[in-house]
């Protein structure tokens, strides 16, 4: 089925909130998909075991303590127990157009990208996934008050195991890694497919407080300019325009 990776930031007031609605929406995709938790900060593995998932606390750091590209991508090809995987950034909620897109691509390419835009919207409190109409309720709250990202915003990244090699060490969380993984996947000659039309990938807005210098830090500080230099220009900064 499919192997779903993340990089939780600590699990403090909101970000809390948002982590969990995220994680809760994942294990409604399908009772076969895997999800593997990366990292050791604050309330990762107390999260992993009230939801039964596998967690890598072991990543590779750079000197700011955040986790690399490289490392996590590896071990998570590694160690997944399903053929295709994603990677997504753990305030995403994904629902069940998301699993469709993947089954239908997965039947007609074997090399593949999948990734699209998301919905920004403000969520302050636990969604209640018990209900049978979650989805059609929390669809219509997005349309009424949610807004979609520009094309340089992506949050998830299908792909075949074994796909993504030879990574660079880049801080993930931080300017432009996501655009990179882009440009790799068009080194390698693979079809990059934007899903934007058909799945709604939800993204709960929140604060920068997990990074020292805030917002700024994580678009202009010192990891974020290491990375643009790492990519070797701005060049190399896909978009889903690029797709």
């Amino acid at each position: 089925m499919l192997t779903l990776f993340a990089v939780p930031k600590p699990f403090r007031g909101n970000i809390s909130i948002i982590q969990t609605n995220a994680i809760k929406s994942w294990l409604q995709l399908h009772p076969d998909c895997e999800i593997i938790l990366f990292g050791d900060e604050e309330g990762t593995s107390d999260v992993a075991t009230r939801f039964g998932l596998r967690h890598i606390p072991d990543v590779k750091k750079n000197e700011y303590g955040t986790p690399l590209l490289d490392d996590v991508f590896s071990k998570a090809q590694a160690l997944a127990s399903q053929e295709i995987l994603c990677y997504v950034n753990a305030d995403i909620i994904l629902m069940s157009d998301f699993l469709k897109a993947v089954k239908i691509i997965r039947e007609r390419k074997k090399v593949f990208l999948m990734v699209g835009k998301r919905w920004d919207i403000n969520m302050e409190e636990s969604w209640d996934f018990s209900l049978p109409d979650w989805e059609c309720e929390l669809r219509n709250y997005v349309l009424r008050s949610g807004s979609p990202r520009p094309p340089e915003w992506i949050d998830y990244f299908v792909f075949p195991r074994g796909f993504y090699r030879d990574l660079l060490p880049l801080a993930l969380g931080r300017a432009a890694f996501d655009n990179w993984l882009l440009w790799k996947a068009r080194s390698l000659k693979a079809p990059i497919i934007d899903a934007s039309e058909v799945v709604m990938a939800v993204h709960q807005n929140h604060d920068y407080s997990h990074n020292p210098q805030g917002q700024k830090g994580v678009w202009e500080g010192e990891e974020a300019k290491r990375n643009r230099e790492l990519m070797g220009g701005r060049h190399r900064c896909f978009t889903l325009a690029d797709a």
